[in-house]
């Protein structure tokens, strides 16, 4: 019966409270039962979803529940009757105010943080509905995958710019940490990957460091009597790459990867809560060497959203730092699950802890998130404000997003729109006013052109454009009368090319086109075309080129740089990897992944493969550890590199200009490096080049300078490994 389930959902409610909930949900089931989410599912299992985290996670009352159903009923269907059911005014405040939010569009917004918020606060009478909206978007972000990319990426970087600070700012911490392990996961998805491997793969230290930790001071909590439990909190994934990136380290640099937390079991009694966990503290830090600068004392004085706890930093008997946290069960129930952690309290007391909660909750939302009245303002480690530094987030008039790179102008996103009303672009209007072409865009700005039919492009909007796709264009339009004349010049050159029974090959053709420092080889033509240049002039220059070739002495042969091959199964794997009480088992790199000497790499043991050795990023890798842990087996390079080279994939996206092919392969060959598969895609529709190619190197080290230098090309727009 429907009864049966709304008591079984909700049972901290009274009657009164789940037939409230009962008729809302009646309203709602039956206003949006023609409704269908992005993966086709009745839209009913939105509101089901945020009523289950406002209810279970954050512990709000049966008035929110409801409202949770009404907003949706009414958002979609606004015609709905909800006076019927004489509901409470706090039940209408609270829909009203989410109904505004939803209405809000981002060319209002402009995405700026603090402003989308001010409208939240203005719309939000009660606090309850931000509490709410930020449990509506945490079941989007859970629900991420089922929208189409565009939206997606509108809602991972909204979330990033205002969720995730507001749910710090109001101590769902939880919550918190949820949105940024998915915003992370979307957003870098070969970072997220590797540093999640890497913390399952190191797992079982983690534990075995516990155990080592709490054995000498067993007996002193036995005999003082206080019950306990020992957990280990790990950082997200998020906070751990902020600070790799921030401190330089890699992921074993980074200490706090994890702390030890005492959760100390006793009455709740502030005066004995206390006393128990300083008492522990005390045992501690008389066992072991602890760092003063590092201590955090939230007990006394506890954060305004009533986070409690000791934290300590001290050395291992190893001398590694480790992070101690010391509190009580109430104060970790508090921490973990904010206003949820009050479940059991009935009538008066919950309702005295939601009172007080609501009130912090309107507080903070009346004060600039980071600014000096925020209440949490010296509790924020991060910068969780930060956008993408690569990326600017901008909107057309009607709303829709684009991501164009830093630095990009209005030039640029006209282009970006299409190609046509860049070529005609004569200025735009950020944010309503007038701008030059010339202007560059910021996160969130609101973008609308202006163009006229006479305009052209001229050779000074190279200079202002930064995206391929605006400069091949612009190049495009001004090289048309360049490739009539390119195409007399190469037919004149071809003719007297024959006649002197010359050759003139790719090698032979980047040397001519860099001796008479022609950029590309259609101005090369063009000016043959044009007979700014004379094919005699050419003649004697191939001349001067292939005698001085032939001049070079050839070099000894152990000078000459080797061309070494990747052994798939040979012993040159063997001598690369030190694996622990597996001797005498075959090696191979995983084809999946390339690993290369000096990635963070695992072996797995296959059944007729040996070991197969992958890298900690590898796509598959969370997979087998998942499903095969018996088979992951630590495995670590020796110190000096082999002898051998490994290979591995390289996928780029460059400007669609002939040159960049030569500098690419200049570059890798500058290095130890050889290549041994190259491939080029022309894809015209985007003005670029899509290029794979496979090299071998000796070494990570190796091929990282190889990638820093061809992503630093000018023409280079994206360089990813395979």
């Amino acid at each position: 019966m429907l009864m049966d389930r709304f008591d079984e959902l909700y049972p901290r409610f009274d009657e009164s409270g789940r037939n409230m909930i009962r008729t809302a949900y009646n309203i709602a089931a039956e206003a949006l039962k023609e409704h269908k989410r992005s993966n086709g599912n009745p839209f009913i299992e939105h509101p089901d979803a945020v009523a289950k985290i406002a209810y279970e996670e954050i512990g709000l009352s049966a008035e929110c529940i409801a409202a949770v159903y009404l907003h949706e009923a009414t958002r979609f269907v606004p015609e709905t009757d909800i006076t019927s059911a004489k509901f409470s005014k706090d039940i209408y405040t609270i829909i009203d105010g989410l109904n505004k939010i939803s209405a809000i569009k981002p060319k209002d917004t402009r995405l700026e943080a603090e402003n989308y918020k001010r409208l939240i606060v203005s719309y939000s009478r009660d606090p309850r509905v931000t509490v709410l909206k930020i449990a509506d978007r945490l079941e989007v972000m859970r629900s991420l995958d089922m929208f189409p990319k565009l939206s997606r990426e509108r809602k991972v970087l909204e979330t990033m710019m205002l969720y995730i600070p507001l749910a710090h700012q109001l101590g769902l911490y939880n919550i918190k940490s949820e949105m940024e392990d998915i915003y992370f996961r979307h957003a870098e998805p070969e970072q997220y990957r590797a540093i999640t491997n890497k913390l399952k793969s190191t797992e079982g230290d983690r534990e075995k460091l516990m155990k080592q930790f709490i054995e000498p001071l067993k007996q002193k909590l036995i005999d003082e009597g206080i019950n306990y439990k020992l957990k280990v909190r790990t950082k997200t994934a998020l906070s751990i790459y902020k600070k790799m990136q921030k401190q330089k380290v890699p992921f074993e640099g980074v200490y706090d990867v994890f702390a030890i937390r005492f959760i100390i079991d006793c009455e709740e009694d502030r005066a004995v809560e206390h006393a128990l966990c300083w008492k522990v503290f005390s045992y501690v830090t008389e066992e072991y060497e602890s760092d003063t600068k590092r201590l955090r004392d939230w007990i006394s004085n506890p954060k305004p959203n009533g986070y409690e706890s000791l934290h300590i930093t001290v050395k291992n008997r190893e001398g590694s730092p480790l992070e101690v946290q010391i509190r009580t069960k109430r104060m970790d129930d508090m921490a973990e699950s904010g206003l949820a952690s009050h479940w059991s309290y009935k009538g008066i007391r919950h309702e005295a802890t939601l009172d007080k909660w609501l009130t912090a909750v309107r507080r903070a939302l009346e004060t600039p998130i980071g600014s000096e009245g925020d209440p949490m303002a010296a509790y924020y480690e991060d910068e969780i404000l930060a956008t993408p530094s690569q990326d600017v987030f901008v909107f057309t008039p009607s709303g829709e997003l684009r991501k164009l790179p830093a630095g990009a102008t209005v030039l640029d996103f006209a282009f970006d729109i299409h190609t046509n009303l860049g070529l005609r672009c004569t200025g735009g209007r950020i944010n309503g006013k007038a701008v030059r072409i010339s202007d560059k865009l910021t996160t969130g700005d609101v973008v609308d052109i202006m163009s006229s039919k006479n305009q052209k492009p001229s050779q000074d909007w190279m200079n202002v454009v930064v995206t391929s796709k605006a400069r091949n264009k612009i190049r495009q339009k001004l090289s048309e009368g360049e490739f009539a004349k390119a195409a007399d010049g190469k037919e004149l050159l071809s003719r007297r090319l024959k006649n002197w029974k010359m050759e003139l090959d790719d090698e032979l053709t980047a040397a001519l086109l860099k001796k008479m420092q022609y950029k590309t080889i259609n101005a090369f033509y063009a000016a043959i075309g044009d007979e700014t240049l004379d094919v005699s002039t050419v003649k004697e220059m191939i001349i001067e080129l292939t005698q001085g070739a032939n001049n070079t002495p050839t070099p000894a042969e152990p000078e000459a740089k080797p061309k070494a091959f990747v052994q798939e199964k040979g012993s040159d794997d063997i001598l690369v990897i030190d694996a622990k009480n597996v001797k005498g088992i075959d090696y191979r790199m995983a084809r999946c992944c390339n690993p290369v000497f000096g990635d963070d790499v695992f072996g797995f043991v296959t059944r007729t493969e040996g070991i197969k050795i992958h890298r900690m990023s590898c796509p598959n890798a969370a997979r087998l550890m998942d499903m095969y842990p018996y088979r992951i087996q630590k495995v670590k390079w020796s110190e000096n590199p082999s002898s051998g080279n490994f290979q591995t994939g390289l996928r780029i996206t460059a400007a669609l200009e002939p040159y960049v092919i030569n500098e690419i392969m200049d570059i890798v060959n500058s290095f130890r490096a050889s290549i041994r598969m190259f491939n080029v895609v022309e894809n015209d529709r985007q003005g670029t080049y899509e290029i794979t190619m496979k090299i071998a190197v000796p070494s990570s080290l190796e091929l990282d300078k190889v990638t820093s230098q061809i992503r630093n090309l000018r023409n280079v727009i994206k360089i990813t490994r395979m």
